[in-house]
């Protein structure tokens, strides 16, 4: 009973940590897409102000996805760790 929890939890683990490194690895194309949608709505603006406006959502974009990626790592290791003493 408790195992299958556990591989749930594992299960959840390598999911968050597929999700960071796919945001890890496409916030470029992420955050240039949504700052183009902005720019287009504005009807134009500074460039500037666009290049601070695609720095900005890069960054959020790698910051969500390094958390979703420390948060899968931890749980994918907590929860090994945690198979292990169960099985002893």
């Amino acid at each position: 009973m408790i195992t299958d929890k556990l591989k749930g939890f594992i299960s959840l683990g390598i999911l968050l940590l597929i999700l960071g490194l796919f945001l890890l690895f496409n916030s470029v194309n992420f955050g240039t897409t949504i700052a183009d949608n902005w720019i287009a709505k504005q009807g134009g603006a500074d460039t500037a102000l666009y290049h601070i406006s695609v720095k900005g959502y890069i960054n959020s974009f790698l910051a969500v996805g390094s958390t979703l990626f420390g948060a899968g790592l931890i749980t994918i290791i907590f929860t090994l760790y945690k198979l292990i003493i169960n099985k002893e």
